[in-house]
């Protein structure tokens, strides 16, 4: 009996104790509320105004000296092409070549024995860079059909830029400081108090996403880059203070 008496004690002893410790701890949330915190968000869509496409072209030659005549010739054809479709010589830019040897295995009764040199590869990659965005698109969707003439080319999917991006971040970032502050008033507006003087604020990183389907955000930011239209969003976390409302 006195071993109950005693558990009965030291169990009302923890009640007690956390009671107190929920208690103290309830004070000190009450006495640090008097700020509000809430996130705003900004959002627009635009149109690249900036197109880049990126291909190569390579010969294989057993002379390096008429490889080299090859590779000059497929380059010519292609700006040559590509002026023929409106695209602007000067955004056209050409890289420097670069050369590497081949070679085979050679096998003697099924056995590997060595390798020997087979001729050589040179290729050039290229970029068009343009803001004639729909004619750089129709040139580049036709450069395959180089191939059918002989020439070895590849080409990149578009990539796509805007040139007023800084702007563009500068006004998201406004309207979403004031979203915040918006949402921070209706918050506050019917309560017994008044949204007082901002203390801090915190912008998200920019999501810039095709314009329209489910592409997901990344946690350090998204820059898309094969979508022509886009839609570009930044949160502002910002706390305020909120004082007592003047009677």
């Amino acid at each position: 009996m006195n071993n109950l008496w005693k558990y009965i004690i030291i169990a009302s002893a923890i009640v007690l104790s956390s009671i107190v410790l929920s208690a103290a701890y309830t004070q000190r949330f009450r006495s640090n509320t008097g700020t509000i915190t809430v996130t705003g968000l900004g959002e627009t869509q635009f149109t690249s105004d900036l197109i880049v496409i990126e291909g190569n072209i390579e010969v294989e030659n057993y002379d390096a000296a008429e490889g080299y005549r090859s590779l000059e010739q497929s380059r010519e054809s292609v700006i040559s092409f590509l002026t023929s479709k409106g695209v602007a010589r000067e955004a056209i830019t050409f890289n420097m070549p670069t050369t590497y040897k081949l070679s085979e295995s050679v096998y003697e009764n099924g056995d590997y024995i060595g390798s020997r040199f087979s001729g050589y590869n040179l290729s050039q990659s290229f970029t068009i860079e343009s803001k004639e965005v729909n004619t750089v698109e129709a040139a580049a969707r036709e450069l395959p059909s180089l191939l059918a003439r002989g020439i070895s080319i590849e080409v990149d999917n578009p990539m796509y830029y805007y040139s007023g991006l800084e702007s563009v971040k500068l006004d998201l970032l406004a309207s979403a400081a004031a979203d915040a502050h918006e949402r921070a008033t209706k918050i506050v507006e019917n309560s017994n108090a008044e949204l007082g003087n901002l203390t801090w604020s915190r912008a998200g990183v920019f999501q810039i996403t095709a314009a329209t389907g489910d592409e997901e955000f990344s946690a350090g930011g998204n820059f898309n880059l094969s979508s022509r239209e886009k839609k570009a969003r930044v949160t502002v976390r910002a706390e305020y203070k909120i004082k007592p409302k003047v009677k």
